[in-house]
């Protein structure tokens, strides 16, 4: 009897090579499964699933996760406004986590005898998938064709080819990932310290060039509302949000960063929702929470952010750090205004009855109905008490 296999399918070049290799070369039964993390329409995923049987898997499964991966995962780099490196949304990080956690699931399931997924050597994927793996399903064999083979994409296409399997080459050349939180590209321009995709290497093209006001609407920092429109899962909102921003080529942009193994990669990414998203949940936030909550939220999200993109995201902490970052969410209530314009946004203001930049207490700059010169006066003396003492004491000792 063969050995039962669950792969990770996106029905893409690394995947489909999977299939070939893992049944014909070695032998195993192919149990595919893709988790769809809101990347795919449902045309895309029967064409996926009847591309997946044509190759010839013993059986295929669609998750539809949409929703729970907004839940255990998005909802929080909202909370945290978190961007890797200020620049990335950590779109694929976030993704992959969702993904490898549907997939150990399936295994268990399935009570398979092997895992296998369709990361190359030189990426973080490779760790994410990994270490979830040996955490929830130990003792299952990984099997990483791509990786283990150290093949290039020109070497898996004419594989192909050989087996009489159809490729569009030139769509093969760029790896594209998309879902929920924004679409990776990489190619051969990412491949080097300078250069810069081309327009077509982009999977939404740029097709509105007026600008256009949009008003987004928070409940508890969790994206509600666009214009007069309410959604029923926020999932749903920013799917929304996207199909209105993406088509003006917001939120491109190619991000440099360090990887889990330590060396430098670049890939290039639309995000036009998150960016979007990101940059007016934290001008909300700069008018409702103190800078005490600031403060410690950037401390805590910028670890929460880097230890997922390592892969993290089963650790206990992540958990202690959701719950804080959940509890600063009471207040962030609120319309932000943006302005939508090829290649870029503009934030124009909020509104929010929770708002602490309130004409009662004063206007910065000009007057404070709360304290008198003369308060002022006496906590500057106070605020820099300590500091007077060490330069006092310093200038003696100078002497």
């Amino acid at each position: 009897m063969s050995r039962k296999i669950v792969l990770g399918f996106s029905g893409g070049l690394d995947t489909t090579f999977c299939v070939k290799h893992l049944s014909e070369d070695k032998g195993f039964e192919v149990h595919s499964i893709i988790v769809n993390t809101g990347g795919f329409s449902e045309e895309e995923l029967q064409k996926i699933e009847a591309h997946a049987y044509a190759l010839g898997v013993a059986s295929h499964t669609t998750v539809h996760a949409v929703e729970s991966y907004y839940n255990s995962i998005i909802k929080y780099l909202i909370f945290g406004n978190v961007l890797k490196n200020n620049t990335y949304p950590l779109s694929v990080s976030a993704e992959r986590l969702s993904q490898a956690i549907h997939i150990a699931e399936h295994v268990k399931k399935l009570e398979a005898d092997a895992v296998a997924h369709g990361s190359t050597g030189a990426g973080n994927d490779q760790v994410r998938f990994d270490m979830i793996f040996h955490i929830m399903i130990p003792g299952v064999e990984i099997i990483t064709p791509i990786r283990d083979l150290q093949l290039s994409r020109e070497q898996e296409i004419a594989y192909l080819q050989s087996k009489g399997v159809e490729m569009n080459v030139e769509k093969a050349m760029y790896s594209i990932n998309k879902g929920l939180w924004g679409t990776s590209v990489g190619g051969k321009e990412t491949l080097s310290s300078k250069g810069m995709l081309p327009e077509s290497a982009w999977p939404t093209q740029v097709t509105k060039h007026e600008t256009e006001e949009v008003i987004l609407g928070f409940e508890k920092g969790e994206l509600k509302k666009v214009n007069n429109q309410i959604f029923d899962h926020p999932s749903t909102a920013i799917q929304f949000l996207q199909t209105l921003a993406g088509a003006y080529g917001i939120g491109r942009d190619i991000h440099v960063g360090d990887t889990i193994i330590g060396i430098k990669g670049r890939v290039g990414f639309e995000a036009a929702a998150p960016m979007v998203i990101l940059k007016s949940h934290h001008a909300l936030e700069k008018h409702v929470l103190t800078k005490w909550q600031l403060q410690w939220k950037d401390t805590l999200s910028q670890f929460y952010g880097n230890w997922l993109h390592e892969g993290q995201i089963l650790d206990p902490v992540m958990r202690n750090i959701e719950n804080f970052l959940q509890n600063t969410q009471e207040n962030v209530t609120g319309k932000v205004f943006v302005q939508l314009m090829p290649y870029r946004f503009q934030i124009t203001g909020i509104e929010s009855e929770f708002d602490l930049m309130n004409s009662k207490f004063g206007k910065y700059g000009e007057m404070n109905s709360g304290f008198t010169g003369d308060d002022v006066r006496g906590f500057s003396k106070i605020f820099g008490n300590q500091t007077i003492i060490w330069n006092a004491i310093n200038e003696l000792n100078k002497k």
